[in-house]
């Protein structure tokens, strides 16, 4: 039997990617393993990002690596999908020859057939296909659910509709059965993603369909928690606030990048909102859910921002106080029209400095609310043991980027997986400390 390992980059998107190719293959008698600290599979498969330099930078840098594992023979064959590889596959190709073939984000079910299994299904779109049968990486009671692929929206900065093309919503039904079957394999909490959430089902009959979507996972027995990731401002939905106040297990937690406040800065961003209604945004979105969580993101040194610009930001920052916020300095894209139609201006030295001032202002306000927790109850799911700890999240914190609760070990044996409720007793930066009471 050969074994793959599958490395993973980049965005919980791909990670869904990664699960499904994983699933078809040990369907097909591989053996498949996720980021293993120490692969020795037979194969290797790296899943990229290319999305900004960073992620790029750290596409290539793992690229090589296994390259340089072939040439000495600790690994038989290297296979590379995902976003780099859709956008730069020619120069790929040419400057890494010790790769056995690339697939970019469409067709990566072509490796199947390409190592000459037997039974292999026909090959399309993945958004087309009722694959349920996920190798999941994530621990067994939470998960990813990809709704959606592509992006209409153009921001000027954004390589994301160069490399995913249009917009393209997944069948309702084909959704739904997957979070059925899920459900059957002890999956609890769903975390709904897509590149734009809210544009569900506009490429279909021209209509938003995201509250008719969430409301049927709600009603889905079994279904404990539903989380919503990367909601755009224009254009919002407001029947899905309905929805999350009707339904307890929509989580009162939404992921909604605003990128900046500035009405220049909004303006050349081609984000299609202005400052005013961004700040009607967040005001409604907070009425129409009391206690929502609001996680954004936020960018610095875009194309001609200037210190009048930032300050608008910091302000913006200090009112809206985020309950969960990243940022990160600009960077220039090529194809994208800030690359074609503006000069990349903003020195490196000032988005940083901008980048750090920004982060330390969500810092306090972080501190701030999290040791406004100190005494309350909250219910908690527990994802994993950690030396002296138990961490758990509550419905406000999505795995892996939101801050987490620790519990100690020594207090009580708890299960993974389970729900607790928990009564705070301690905070620190982003994280808190409880105690799990007795039922």
């Amino acid at each position: 039997m050969k074994t793959i390992d599958f490395i993973s980059l980049g965005c919980s998107k791909n990670l869904v990617d990664s699960e499904m190719l994983m699933g078809l293959m040990e369907a097909n008698g591989y053996l498949c393993t996720h980021d293993s600290d120490a692969p020795q599979g037979d194969i290797v498969v790296v899943n990229t990002c290319g999305f900004i330099n960073d992620a790029k930078e750290e596409s290539i840098n793992t690229i090589l690596e296994f390259a340089q594992a072939k040439q000495e023979g600790r690994i038989e064959k290297l296979f590379v999908m995902g976003c780099l590889s859709e956008r730069y596959l020619a120069d790929l190709e040419k400057e890494i020859p010790e790769v056995d073939g690339w697939y970019g984000k469409f067709n990566y079910k072509k490796l199947l057939s390409d190592l000459e299994s037997q039974n292999t299904p026909s090959v399309s779109s993945a958004l087309n296909e009722s694959d349920y049968h996920r190798h999941i990486t994530t621990p067994n009671h939470y998960t990813y659910i990809k709704i959606s692929e592509g992006c209409d929206r153009h921001c000027a900065y954004c390589a994301i509709p160069l490399i995913t093309g249009k917009h393209q919503s997944r069948p309702m039904e084909d959704i739904l059965d997957e979070v059925r079957h899920l459900v059957k394999e002890g999956t609890k909490e769903f975390n709904v993603i897509a590149q734009e959430l809210t544009y569900y089902g506009v490429d279909i009959d021209g209509k938003q369909h995201i509250a008719e979507l969430i409301e049927k996972m709600a009603v889905i027995e079994g279904v404990e928690w539903i989380r919503l990731h990367y909601a755009y401002p224009a254009h919002f939905p407001w029947d899905l606030m309905r929805v999350m106040r009707e339904h307890k297990n929509v989580c009162n937690y939404l992921d909604i990048a605003l990128q900046h406040i500035s009405d220049h800065m909004l303006s050349a961003m081609k984000r299609h909102v202005t400052k005013e209604e961004t700040y009607e945004l967040v005001e409604r979105l907070r009425r129409e859910v009391p206690g929502i969580y609001l996680r954004t993101t936020l960018m610095v040194g875009f194309p001609d921002e200037t210190e009048e610009d930032f300050d608008e930001l910091l302000a913006f920052t200090k009112w809206a106080r985020f309950e969960r916020m990243g940022a990160f300095a600009y960077s220039e894209e090529e194809g994208t029209y800030s690359a074609q139609h503006y000069e990349d201006n903003v020195p490196e030295d000032v988005k940083q400095w901008r980048l750090d001032k920004l982060m330390r202002v969500q810092q306090r306000i972080s501190e701030e609310l999290e040791a406004g927790k100190v005494g309350t109850i909250l219910k908690v799911i527990i994802d994993r043991q950690e030396g002296d700890y138990y961490v758990g999240r509550t419905e406000y914190s999505s795995p892996e980027v939101d801050p987490e609760v620790l519990i100690p070990v020594s207090e009580r044996q708890l299960v993974i997986g389970d729900f607790y409720e928990v009564r705070v007793t301690d905070s620190a930066e982003f994280d808190i400390y409880a105690t799990t009471l007795i039922l």
